[in-house]
């Protein structure tokens, strides 16, 4: 049988530490840039192309070594401005003319969007490489005794743990369950035992809403969820676990109720005044929400207070033994921004400036829903929620074919496409930002604030393995929301916000059986304990970079190769035909060991990869040359 049309003649050059010396050079460092070239691409000669002060600039390539199937090409990158973009022009091959940049091979000329970056911005925190992150919202996860004794705010609808959410309607932002903080700490053990290593808690502040995006004060717990003393007690919990927490606040608006708006209002000369964008009496809302106003970041008080102030948000929540590891910042990609106004990347750089001053290894991560690449270069925000990049591309793939998820207000119904899609679409995404942010930010199939995975993919919850398949195999910081290991439901945000079932029944179903799924499915628990576990024994998932390697309708085949470790990753939404590629193109594969699923097949020089249904495989091994 013929092989499949595959990547793997393709060069290829990535972020990692595989394709660069030193992930985080300082400037005025070389960078050695290595490129792999198989000798089918029929390649003559290398240059790097690159910016420096903005001029382009040509530095010839050498070959570095050369293998049985492979050139290895070695390049020299001075960093001479702190954000160095660079592309590789290749002659040779069919058309005698390439460029390679992230997006792949190009026989034209090409912009610099797409170039490769790298950055001599600080590292991230170490102990984000090793992240698996469990994001919480505190009123629907878990409920301790103390919560009956504590009384009820007038904005609140107290409401039992196993009654319905109010998705939509005047309900949705007052029913209050009554998870709290201690809550959490009892239940803690169930992240342990899934193999999470970072909480992630949605706001703990006062608030006049179940959510906390409203937050009339920055100063205290809300006494719904506790207590600062309760707060403590959970940080100094998870930290005893050998975890991780990150808090969550926005820096875009406070609530109408918050402190200082209060004192806005009142006096118009008060220094509180310059927070907001005030006009006469009315004042600039987020979005139009009048309950939310908008910050003002033309103020050196405001920024004072957030930012420089011990007692402030940032760095008092961050300061001490008991505190937070770091922040992930609500709507960071409007914060500081308002029409002719943009103090955005100062803001970011201001906020991680100031997590840093309180705790060295703090780690902060910005909200943003789409392209980040203007806002996220490493010098603010370590990373983002990659929506764009990872959850979107996804959701095409996955999403069953009735079912129209709501996708953040995208006004039209999200496409189903193929894999080949969903690879250029991450592939491109991924071009726009350095290796090491795309690296540190957080992968996720859905949040708080999106459809389940579980409701997406429909009838069948084994294509669920899929999605967290693809989560724990792809570059980034994985996030799994509360309840979807356990196949929780819900068509949007809010009605995914439901209270952890911790009286169900652990149920394993047939996950093709299309029936009612159960409250705690135990087969999905396995499987994401399995992955989880998988993602931090093999370096090559958590380190590696990425090179696809083929893509159709229904599969997804891709590499992820580290120094001391390659792993090959393929998935299936459908059964397809068995793809079929030459095996001396992955050296010592046939040495490897399966991390997850059956063994992969060899038959005469192929590697043969099939599926009879929705798949997940991933293959390790010490990888040759």
């Amino acid at each position: 049988m013929s092989r499949s049309a595959h990547l793997l003649d393709t060069p290829h050059h990535d972020g990692s530490c595989r394709y660069v010396s030193q992930p985080f050079p300082r400037l005025g460092d070389t960078v050695d840039l290595l490129i792999r070239v198989p000798h089918v691409a029929d390649v003559r000669s290398i240059h790097v192309r690159s910016t420096p002060d903005a001029e382009p600039a040509f530095t010839a390539a050498q070959v570095d070594r050369t293998t049985e199937r492979d050139t290895w090409w070695r390049a020299p990158l001075a960093m001479h401005n702190p954000v160095m973009n660079y592309r590789f022009l290749l002659q040779g091959g069919s058309a005698g003319y390439q460029w390679l940049n992230g997006t792949g091979l190009h026989e034209r000329d090409i912009p610099d969007a797409a170039d490769f970056r790298i950055t001599t911005f600080p590292a991230p925190p170490a102990w984000s490489r090793e992240a698996v992150v469990y994001q919480v919202f505190p009123d629907r996860f878990a409920r301790s005794a103390a919560a009956a004794d504590r009384p009820v705010p007038d904005w609140a609808v107290p409401t039992s743990w196993d009654a319905p959410v109010a998705g939509r309607g005047p309900l949705t932002g007052r029913q209050l369950y009554g998870g709290d903080l201690d809550g959490i700490i009892e239940h803690l053990d169930h992240l342990v035992e899934l193999g999470v290593t970072t909480v992630y808690l949605t706001p703990f502040f006062p608030a006049r809403s179940n959510h906390r995006y409203d937050a009339t004060s920055f100063d205290v717990v809300d006494p719904l969820l506790g207590s600062d003393a309760a707060l403590r007690r959970l940080t100094a919990a998870v930290h005893a676990r050998g975890m991780r927490i990150l808090g969550d606040f926005t820096s875009n608006h406070t609530g109408v109720g918050h402190e200082w708006f209060a004192a806005a209002r009142a006096d118009e000369h008060s220094p509180e005044r310059g927070f907001y964008h005030f006009d006469g009496a009315e004042y600039a809302a987020w979005l139009g929400v009048e309950s939310l106003p908008k910050l003002n970041f033309e103020s050196p008080e405001l920024s004072r207070r957030l930012f420089d102030d011990e007692d402030g948000v940032v760095k008092k929540w961050l300061s001490g033994p008991e505190a937070l590891d770091g922040w992930r910042v609500d709507v960071a990609n409007m914060t500081g921004r308002l029409g002719s106004q943009d103090k955005n990347a100062d803001v970011a750089r201001q906020l991680r400036a100031a997590a840093e001053a309180a705790r060295p290894d703090a780690l902060v991560i910005g909200e943003h829903c789409h392209d980040f690449s203007r806002d996220a270069l490493g010098d603010g925000w370590h990373g983002v929620m990659n929506y764009a990049g990872f959850t979107r591309p996804l959701w095409t793939w996955l999403r069953h074919p009735g079912h129209a998820p709501d996708f953040l207000g995208l006004p039209v119904i999200v496409p189903r496409l193929g894999g080949r899609a969903v690879m250029e679409t991450m592939r491109e995404f991924a071009a726009l930002s350095p290796w090491s942010v795309r690296r540190h930010s957080m992968a996720l199939v859905g949040s708080h604030d999106t459809t389940r995975i579980r409701s997406l993919v429909g009838a069948d919850a084994a294509q669920v393995d899929v999605a967290a398949g693809l989560l724990l195999t792809m570059p980034g910081i994985p996030m799994i929301t509360y309840g979807d290991e356990i196949g929780m439901l819900g068509d949007f945000g809010e009605d995914g916000r439901r209270p952890m079932p911790w009286d169900a029944d652990p149920i394993t179903p047939d996950p093709q059986d299309g029936s009612t799924p159960p409250a705690w499915d135990a087969r999905l628990h396995t499987v994401y304990r399995d992955l989880i576990a998988m993602w931090r024994t093999h370096i090559a998932l958590r380190e590696g970079g990425l090179r696809w390697v083929y893509a159709g309708d229904d599969v997804l085949v891709y590499l992820r190769e580290h120094p001391d470790q390659s792993a090959l990753v393929h998935l299936a939404r459908l059964a397809h035909e068995p793809v079929r590629l030459p095996a001396a193109a992955l050296p010592g594969i046939a040495g490897g060991a399966a991390a997850y699923g059956p063994d992969p097949r060899f038959e005469g020089e192929d590697l043969v990869l099939g599926a009879d249904g929705p798949h997940v495989g991933v293959w390790t091994w010490h990888p040759g040359e």
